[in-house]
């Protein structure tokens, strides 16, 4: 992306927010009116003292002097409360309104990514995008837009007031102001790819850090704390080395800038000395313009900063813009049918994650309305697959899939998911009581309901047991339940959602034999009349289903009821002795 077109694109995000940016404009002019009629009421007041001293000042110097200082505290003072307006305008409007539209414009393109971006890409990079990255995009419109806006109708008024002094000061100043600008924007050139560099790093040690800290439990168990920590530390030097390259630069360019209006500043005085000597100029305008110059450094180590800012901006701004130019899915307008019977089928189904790597060939298989059909195989032989084909989280790449009738690739993805209610080997709890992460799927639901679910999910009972009940608070990281009993509640979700399909994806993976039992016997019951897909490798937890797929590298080899598989004494059949041969 061309450093212009990013430019471009992050001035028309701003759009939303013109209004407070054209306000927050008009304080900064009328600051800087403020503050360019300062040094000419100093200047004056200055020749005043002047002329009194050297004998040629009639009427009362002492009524002047007071007047004089009286107007420069107003000016002064209206110049601070015009700043202090726009502070406010700047800070509490527009870069919250700002940061906040750019982040949920994010959060709403990932919601139309394809899942396997979200397979794909690192949780920490993802925050870090969404945190720091457009942070800095807030804070460039802040200070950016201040900058510019001010400093240049500053520099403007400046000149034009010193010229009105003074032309050949005026014209000395002016000639010496671009090397500013010049030094500036070549030390900013230089530092754009390390903060590409900077950028970059920074959103692996944010994926690091979420990894070590999600996986906390599992790095004791090992003691790979050292093994953490060198990880921790061999990114942290490389986020250093990359952050003190960019910081460099960018540290340098005030101090040049300052050398450089310093230099500028001793010229003026030097220059308002001779003519004030030998031309005849009134020590009230080199007072001026001296004082102008002075005031012309601010802007000009400013904008010259902001020129250096804009590296860091165009580098955090492609980050934030890689993502919201990604392709999304495509999103059909039709809806579903209203009533779902739950009849599924696979015709000529084929679907690879690598296209080098065919996975799920040519499958077809018919699924009844209310019918418990397990899928089993190996690993790798495609049973999740299926899962994610049936949700949407991946499309078929030839063939269909047909929910009563009906192609799901027509449909709006969130439309079919609606009709699936499903439990995944992984259990999901987040941050809240008990009663809020059971009604997830049903956030409507009455606490009856709640209790109903948790009673045939067999786990209304130890629910009961806990300091708060079902106002226990609980999250991700909660030690105090079991695997059992966080696998228990994911499946209370699922009953509470009451939807005409239900996806196990390994249910039974983290429970005991016991629990297993329970599930199983819940299950039996509350299946009538839906249709039901169960992936499983414990092969125990299925022998009660009515119909039976036999995947393979991603082909069904097998198709039946427990006992005719076993009776075929086929693939099946080793698959289930193989684990209960003892």
């Amino acid at each position: 992306m061309k450093r212009d077109n990013v430019m471009l694109r992050l001035a028309a995000l701003a759009k939303p927010i013109a209004p407070w940016l054209l306000l927050g404009g008009v304080l900064d002019v009328l600051a800087v009116i403020a503050a360019v009629l300062a040094p000419e009421l100093l200047g004056d007041l200055t020749q005043t003292l002047y002329d009194f001293w050297e004998g040629g000042c009639v009427g009362s110097i002492r009524q002047t002097v007071t007047s004089g200082l009286i107007l420069l505290a107003v000016v002064y003072g209206a110049n601070s409360l015009f700043s202090y307006w726009n502070m406010l305008v700047m800070n509490r409007t527009v870069t919250r309104f700002f940061t906040s539209g750019i982040r949920i414009k994010i959060s709403e393109k990932i919601k139309l990514l394809p899942v396997s971006y979200v397979d794909q890409t690192p949780v920490g990079d993802v925050i870090q995008r969404m945190t720091e990255d457009v942070s800095i995009l807030g804070n460039s419109v802040h200070n950016i837009f201040n900058v510019l806006v001010k400093g240049f109708f500053q520099i403007l008024l400046i000149c034009v007031a010193m010229f009105r002094e003074d032309w050949r000061l005026a014209g000395a100043l002016v000639l010496l102001t671009p090397a500013s600008i010049w030094l500036s924007t070549r030390i900013a050139g230089r530092s754009e790819k390390n903060y590409d560099s900077m950028f970059r790093t920074a959103g692996q040690l944010t994926e690091l850090v979420e990894e070590t800290f999600t996986n906390y439990a599992t790095t004791k168990a090992y003691n790979l704390e050292a093994y953490a920590a060198e990880k921790h530390a061999a990114v942290n030097e490389q986020l250093t080395d990359a952050t003190i390259k960019a910081r460099f630069l960018d540290s340098a360019v005030q101090p040049v800038i300052r050398l450089s209006n310093s230099i500028a500043y001793i010229l003026i005085n030097l220059i308002g000395g001779y003519l004030a000597v030998e031309r005849g100029v009134s020590v009230g305008t080199v007072v001026t313009v001296v004082l102008f110059s002075r005031q012309l450094a601010s802007p000009l180590e400013q904008l010259s900063y902001s020129f250096s800012q804009m590296s860091r901006v165009r580098s955090a701004a492609r980050r934030v813009f890689a993502i919201l130019d990604m392709e999304e899915e495509k999103r059909p307008r039709e809806d579903l049918a209203t009533q779902t019977r739950g009849e599924v089928v696979f015709t000529n189904v084929d679907f690879s994650y690598d296209p080098r790597q065919p996975l799920i060939r040519d499958l077809n298989m018919q699924v009844a309305p209310g019918r418990k059909v397990a899928i089993v195989g190996p690993t790798g032989a495609g049973k999740t697959t299926i899962v994610n084909l049936l949700m949407r989280f991946y499309d078929v790449r030839n063939g269909t899939i047909t929910l009563d009738g009906q192609d799901t690739a027509d449909f709006r993805r969130e439309d079919v998911r609606s009709r699936f209610a499903m439990v995944l080997q992984d259990t999901w709890l987040f941050r809240g009581t008990i009663r809020e992460n059971v009604a997830y799927g049903k956030p409507e639901a009455t606490q009856e309901e709640i209790e109903e679910a948790c009673k045939k999910a067999y786990c209304d009972h130890f629910i009961r047991t806990m300091p708060q009940g079902y106002d226990t608070v609980i999250g991700e990281d909660t030690t105090n339940l079991s695997g059992g009993q966080r696998q228990l509640l994911t499946i209370a979700q699922a009953l509470l959602a009451d939807k005409p399909l239900l996806i196990l994806d390994e249910a039974t993976s983290n429970v005991d034999t016991r629990t297993e039992l329970l599930i199983q016997e819940a299950m039996d019951k509350l299946m009538e009349g839906r249709t039901c897909f169960i992936i499983a490798h414990r092969l125990s937890t299925i022998v009660n289903a009515d119909w039976i797929l036999v995947l393979d590298h991603g082909a069904i080899v097998e198709q039946g009821t427990h006992q005719e598989l076993l009776n075929r004494q086929g693939f099946y059949h080793k698959l289930y002795t193989s684990q209960y041969a003892g």
